[in-house]
Order: structure tokens, then C-alpha cells, then sequence
């Protein structure tokens, strides 16, 4: 579903990427493991059009989509969950969410029941304002937002940080159930490794701005992994 290729992006003067590439499946996660500072953020802010990026390529379900704008990104099926959320805080819930509508034909204005079914808790504050909710509920309303958008990618950006441990398995939970629909390719930034561990399907491992190690599933085991990311 997503294939980058070669992708490098600077802050000014200094390199942040350097030639990485990295493919997602449909029906799959692909985890982007890592220590602070290695470029995970800065990678699928190129991706979402959030920042310009030099050099590389972007194809997204067969299509060259190179440069585009942060809307032009979304419009073409790319979402994405920042870290920290990003919640309109003086919004309600039910207005944060038609915040997605905008990459959206009108005809598709509309709160699919499917969203409330993965996140019961957003149907019963609907008109609770965004900034009032938990910060495990703001999570569960920034990954709904980005569904709203109808993805063909879901990125998502250490979705566990700073969340308590009930919300990250739903949340789990939910990345599951999307995968199983076998419609989207989901690119996971995450720091708690277990939960990483436990959902990825592909594992992409980044150190310096560059990729150190790449191994399917199957092809590796915990310790593995653990080694890989941390030394």
C-alpha cells in the first residue's frame, strides 16, 4: 500500500534522513522502532506532508505521490496521528471529529457508526469539549478524527505515550481490528516496545536518521528486536 524509497529531509543545515525506505502492507503494521532523536517523528511528518522533504519517493497504492501539501496528503488516503494529539480543546467531540471531514467529498460529511463502535467512550461525550477529556480519551479521539478521513494509511505517532494501561489495550485492540478488515496499512512510531512488539507485522528499525535493521515477524524473535533497537 505505501512504498518509500530513498526519502531524505533536512532542518536547515542539518540532515535528518538519510536515504530511508520503508514499505507497509494492507492488513498489516509496520513498526519504526527506535531511540529519541533518531527521526521516527520527522519520517512520517514527510509522509503526511507536514514537512518538505529533498530527496526520495512516496508511492502510495501504486501511485507516485511525491510533495504533497499536509490536505493533498490526506485527500490522497494518508492520516495521521500526531504525538501529542493535537485535539481542538475548545471543541466538542463531535466537532473535533467532523474536522476530518475536510479532505472529504460532501456526500461522505458524516460520523460512520463503525467509529463509535471502536470508541464507545467518544458516543457518550459527543458534547464534552476536547480539552476536557483524559489524555487517554483525546487519544482515542485523534485516531477516530483520522479514521473519519477514510485512510488507506494510518500513521501513528507513540500512540501509548502517557496513556494508562486500559486505554493502550484498547487501543490495541482497535489497531487489531483494523488490520483484520484488511483495508489499511498502519505505520506505528512507538516507544513502549512490548506494545510494539506484540502488534507489528514488519519491523523497521531506525538509528542516526538511517535504516539499521528491517525483519519481518516471523524472521526474528524478541530478543532479537530488543537488541537491535537499543544497542
Amino acid at each position: 500500500m505505501l512504498d518509500i524509497q530513498n526519502l531524505t529531509l533536512k532542518y536547515g543545515q542539518s540532515q535528518i534522513l538519510n536515504g530511508v525506505s520503508l514499505t507497509a502492507r494492507a492488513g498489516e503494521v509496520t513498526a519504526v522502532m527506535g531511540t529519541n532523536g533518531v527521526g521516527k517523528t520527522s519520517l512520517l511528518k514527510a509522509i503526511a506532508g507536514r514537512h518538505p522533504y529533498a530527496d526520495g519517493e512516496i508511492v502510495l497504492d501504486g501511485a507516485t505521490i511525491s510533495h504533497l501539501s499536509a490536505f493533498d496528503a490526506a485527500k490522497a488516503g494518508i492520516a495521521y496521528v500526531p504525538q501529542g494529539r493535537e485535539v481542538f480543546p475548545l471543541m466538542t467531540v463531535v466537532e473535533n471529529l467532523q474536522t476530518g471531514f475536510a479532505c472529504l467529498d460532501r456526500a461522505d460529511h458524516v460520523i460512520p457508526d463503525h467509529i463509535y463502535d471502536l470508541f464507545p467512550v467518544l458516543h457518550d461525550m459527543a458534547d464534552r469539549r476536547g480539552g476536557d477529556l483524559s489524555g487517554g480519551q483525546q487519544q482515542q479521539l485523534a485516531i477516530a478524527r483520522a479514521l473519519i478521513t477514510r485512510p488507506k494509511v494510518l500513521l501513528l505517532d507513540e500512540p501509548t505515550e502517557g496513556i494508562q494501561p486500559n486505554i493502550i489495550q484498547q487501543i490495541g485492540d482497535v489497531i487489531r481490528i483494523l488490520c483484520d478488515q484488511g483495508e489499511m496499512a498502519i505505520v506505528l512510531v512507538e516507544q513502549f516496545f512490548d506494545f510494539a512488539f506484540e502488534l507489528g507485522d514488519e519491523f523497521t528499525v531506525m538509528k542516526r536518521g538511517e535504516v539499521s535493521f528491517n525483519r519481518r515477524a516471523d524472521d526474528l524473535d524478541r530478543q532479537m528486536l530488543y537488541d537491535n533497537v537499543m544497542v
